[in-house]
């Protein structure tokens, strides 16, 4: 039987024979999109060998329809140095407007980056891409992910290289793969996992343009029944604009896009074109509600799009998939150092998932409003604004939701209140918290009349977890009095409770070994 093909086990997982040989590559990624990238930076900056599988041949673009970074997602790239460099390459956004009406202040939240930023997927990538090699990932071009099969040490993946045309297959060992490779993930087809979910609308028009009457500078999504239209700006005098209309929804993705059709479209859902012109480039896609039943399978995990795909309302698609990628790779990396049971990487499912369904519910709710053309769906548009501009608790609850920032981790019966939240940016009495994070490491945040050193003094064990904890104290009062913290790298609270030794002991050791 072929590696196309491989022999399954009675759960549907496939397996392989059990090889005597250590996987050169402790892990593979499939996909050199944002989630992968980012994945690989992280596994690479801590020490574990990584190599990036990407179909695409090199220098061939990513264009996509992803444009915009929320709050919670700049804070991870802060904690990886890269938000700075990011944040001049697009227009920050303060305000979110739906529907027409629905205004989401971005500026009320309790975040370094009280905004949305609205910038190419491309300047995403590059950064990430540019991070991933500086630390030493292996990135492929032109590689295809054909098959796989995993057995109790690893995982066996055929890949088929398209280097000079010749189209080789060849096979790649790894200790666990990771399918990051978008919407017709390989990997998960070749696992044998459903996709469940369907269409929610077909040949949405994209472009990018200029308008000679300049809107205000907010993202907009706007629909009349048979109409919706959004557009948000770049900064740069440039225009994201996208739309559908009832009348053209059974247009096939692969049939050329007008320009006239598009204005139409937009000028139906707004009231106006806002002056259309020059366009740099048109396409169409269709916008499904999908996830996977299981984020992992054995030794392979699903990240990103090819978890779960999203519709456009609240450009939340690339951030929840790069969120996946900051949850999963320091727990990889935890496991295969030797300090964490692989009992871990069930977390990523058990934390992630949740977040998926409910991205794909809010952002799905959103589009269906924005879309609304019978007297009921009208009136629930109407009831939704009322409730999210005068109820101060569920507008907190939709700016969480959209933004990122308010989404948290199931926490254990009885954990401290902080459990599974995520974590501000504490003030240190060195520096603050996101930029010690950028070491990859957990942060216990000790109250300042406690800590002997930031180097963690006379707290028991803290010099031989070095490698994996830093020990810092808190400037300020953002933790209760004589209570201590534990950050977990991606900047969630893992711990929290009092600062005595013993009492940090107990609750650091399940986490930092």
């Amino acid at each position: 039987m072929s590696q196309e093909d491989p022999p399954r086990s009675g759960d549907g997982v496939p397996t392989a024979p059990k090889s005597p040989h250590p996987a050169p590559f402790p892990v593979v990624v499939a996909g050199a999109g944002p989630t992968g990238l980012l994945l690989a930076g992280d596994l690479a900056a801590a020490g574990v060998p990584v190599e990036v599988l990407e179909r695409r041949p090199e220098g061939v673009s990513n264009l996509t329809r992803a444009f915009g970074v929320h709050a919670r997602t700049l804070e991870l790239l802060d904690a990886r140095g890269l938000t700075d460099e990011l944040v001049p390459t697009g227009q920050v956004i303060r305000e979110l407007r739906l529907f027409g009406a629905i205004p989401f202040d971005l500026g009320t939240l309790a975040s370094r980056y009280p905004f949305l930023l609205v910038t190419p997927q491309y300047e995403v990538e590059k950064l990430l891409l540019r991070r991933a090699l500086e630390h030493g990932a292996v990135i492929r071009y032109g590689a295809e992910v054909t098959g796989l099969a995993q057995d109790a040490d690893g995982v066996t993946v055929s890949v088929r290289e398209a280097a000079g045309g010749a189209g080789e297959v060849r096979t790649v060992r790894a200790s666990y793969l990771v399918g990051a490779d978008g919407v017709r993930s390989a990997v998960r087809e070749a696992l044998g996992l459903p996709f469940p979910g369907k269409v929610v609308i077909r040949s949405v028009a994209l472009a990018d343009v200029k308008f000679t009457e300049r809107p205000e500078l907010v993202v907009r999504v706007h629909g009349t029944g048979d109409a919706f239209g959004f557009i948000a700006p770049f900064g740069d005098g440039w225009w994201r604009v996208g739309g559908w209309e009832r009348s053209g929804r059974g247009a096939p993705e692969d049939a050329p896009l007008e320009f006239e059709e598009l204005r139409s479209i937009i000028e139906r859902a707004f009231g106006s074109d806002f002056g259309m012109h020059d366009p740099r480039w048109l396409s169409r896609f269709h916008s499904d509600e999908r996830q996977v039943p299981r984020y992992r399978v054995g030794r392979v995990l699903l990240a990103g799009d090819a978890a779960h795909q999203h519709s456009p309302a609240g450009g939340q698609g690339m951030n929840t998939g790069l969120q996946d990628a900051a949850n999963l790779g320091w727990k990889l990396a935890a496991v295969l150092g030797g300090w964490a049971g692989d009992a871990l990487l069930d977390s990523y499912h058990d934390e992630r998932h949740p977040v998926g369904r409910a991205v794909l519910r809010t952002s799905g709710l959103n589009l269906r409003l924005a879309m609304a053309h019978n007297p009921f769906e009208v009136a629930l548009r109407t009831v939704r604004k009322l409730v999210v501009t005068h109820v101060r608790p569920v507008t907190r609850q939709a700016v969480g939701e959209i933004t990122g920032v308010g989404y948290a981790y199931p926490a254990p019966r009885g954990a401290h209140r902080l459990v599974g939240r995520r974590a501000p940016d504490l003030a240190l009495e060195r520096g603050r918290l996101y930029e010690v994070l950028r070491g990859g490491r957990f942060v216990l945040v000790l109250p300042a009349a406690d800590a002997a050193g930031s180097d963690g003094g006379e707290l028991p064990g803290a010099a031989r977890r070095k490698d994996r904890l830093v020990v810092a104290r808190s400037a300020g009062g953002d933790l209760a009095p004589g209570e201590a913290a534990l950050v977990r790298p991606d900047g969630y609270f893992a711990w929290a409770g009092p600062a005595g030794p013993g009492a940090i002991e107990a609750g650091i050791s399940p986490w930092v070994g």
